[in-house]
């Protein structure tokens, strides 16, 4: 058998699936590796720990993690090692081995933190069968996190995770059964990794859980989310944007509207995951059915936050969803006119309650409903966009592209990609603008034009401004000169 050699010895590759979560805990996890010294890889074949963080959420999301396992196992040589990681490993525990032959560690969600420990019981077991370290008790989310960053920068932007687990008892949704019940992050180290972010120029923080509103309610905070929102916003005033998650419905407080409203760092969007809009759907989902509550309060979140967007996401072929309850949700989308909407499609998942209803939609009824939802929320979405022709917005630069004529041939033009307050990364569209803007910079635009999903924009001139250092202003700006 071939000996891994030291070079190889020191490095591990790290695959992470999944949300943002998700990576915030592979982020965390090779922070552990690397107190420990060891150096993190792209390529699997220069590395002896192979880990996957995977997703255990819908179908397709396992699969996606299985697969991944098994490329590991067929390539690994000598003493490399393939551990599975995250969320698909919490549910599935031992069984995974089973329809992943060769895997040589399996560790949950609940004690990521102990990635090196495992990898240290690897290295010196004495027998091939695979090692566990799946407690399902633990909690240990804000006391035992090692000392690394519970956040993912990416670019000018960070994902902060401030709590973990779930208490709500939706019916469709295995994420309390892996994660647990819901943990609060102590305020203070939320705060204090805020501060970190913003010394490390971080222009957008996303606070991330899943469930944020529920934020506190452990550590005995009234409005808790509103009291960690205020005490960031004081300690890291730097932080131009705050964006704010996975807001569970019902619990959108007044407190909450206020603060948001109050603070200009605080980004006028908001995530909340509705998942449907009748009433008995919504029962057989356990979910809030109060729809006169989502009426009312979309109405004081609009007219307590002006410019406010709106985001949510819906289930479609739910077990038992009739044309009548379909037809429902239909007209509230209508009704409320959202900003930004995801659609998904009912997901099986064994050991959830919704497993064992009855009626479960026919797969062809679910690709209909689904079609002619995203089809009333595009024209709701182009009739957004359209709205926002003439405006000027601040925009985040993301990145560069070419442009290209009707035909798909390139222009020889550079354009800037960039996302505004509207827009959160990865499940939103873009604002693309005239230009090679500096990335990482916040940049005020005009919004030239609308597609369904994405806003065309140029450089606003029409007042002085400072981009990566330089002032710009109007008559004195040329797109070609601007770099980053």
């Amino acid at each position: 058998m071939r000996k891994i050699t030291p070079k190889i010895r020191d490095n591990y590759y790290l695959l992470s699936l999944g949300c943002s979560k998700n990576t915030v805990d592979s982020e965390s996890m090779a922070q552990v590796l690397g107190q420990h010294g060891l150096r993190g890889v792209g390529d699997p074949s220069k590395a002896e720990v192979l880990i996957v963080n995977t997703c255990g959420f819908i179908d397709a999301a396992k699969e996606e993690s299985i697969n991944a396992l098994k490329e590991l196992v067929e390539i690994k040589k000598g003493n490399q090692m393939v551990i599975a990681a995250g969320c698909l490993s919490q549910r599935y525990g031992a069984d995974l081995v089973q329809y992943i032959p060769g895997l040589d560690g399996v560790i949950g969600t609940r004690r990521w933190m102990d990635i090196f420990d495992l990898v240290t019981r690897l290295r010196d077991r004495k027998h091939p069968e695979p090692l566990y370290h799946l407690p399902t008790d633990v909690k240990v989310v804000g006391s035992d996190e090692r000392g690394v960053l519970r956040a993912s920068v990416q670019g000018a932007s960070a994902y902060l995770k401030i709590a973990d687990g779930c208490r709500r008892p939706c019916a469709f949704c295995a994420i309390p059964k892996i994660k647990g019940t819901a943990v609060s992050r102590p305020v203070e180290s939320v705060v204090a990794e805020a501060v970190r972010l913003q010394k490390m120029g971080v222009k957008e923080l996303l606070l991330i859980a899943q469930d944020t509103t529920d934020y506190g309610y452990d550590l005995g905070l009234k409005d808790g989310l509103a009291h960690l929102l205020n005490e960031i916003v004081n300690a890291a005033p730097d932080i131009p944007w705050i964006r704010i998650m996975y807001a569970y419905p019902g619990y959108v407080t007044e407190g909450l509207m206020e603060t948001m409203a109050k603070h200009k760092q605080i980004l006028p969007y908001l995530d909340i995951p509705l998942q449907h809009g009748h009433r008995e759907t919504l029962k057989r989902m356990k979910r809030p059915a109060n729809i006169e509550w989502v009426y009312e309060t979309i109405g004081k979140l609009r007219s307590t936050i002006p410019d406010l967007a709106v985001r949510t996401t819906f289930i479609v072929g739910y077990p038992g969803e009739t044309d009548e309850e379909f037809a429902g949700l239909m007209q509230f989308v209508k009704d409320l006119e959202f900003d930004r909407v995801g659609t998904f499609k009912y997901s099986y998942e064994i050991g959830t309650p919704s497993a064992d209803l009855p009626n479960h939609v026919a797969d062809e009824v679910k690709q209909a409903r689904y079609d002619q939802l995203m089809a009333l929320q595009q024209g709701i979405s182009l009739k957004k966009n359209q709205a926002m022709v003439g405006k000027t917005v601040s925009v985040l630069i993301e990145g560069h592209g070419m442009g290209e004529d009707e035909d798909g041939e390139a222009t020889g033009d550079t354009l800037s990609l960039g996302r505004s307050y509207r827009d959160a990364p990865e499940i939103d569209g873009y604002v693309i603008i005239e230009g090679e803007l500096p990335v990482g910079e916040i940049v005020p635009v005009r919004i030239t034009g609308a597609t369904t999903y994405d806003l065309f924009a140029t450089v606003d001139t029409g007042a002085p401004q400072i981009i990566a250092g330089k002032q710009y202003g109007e008559g004195m700006i040329d797109l070609g000169d601007i770099k980053g």
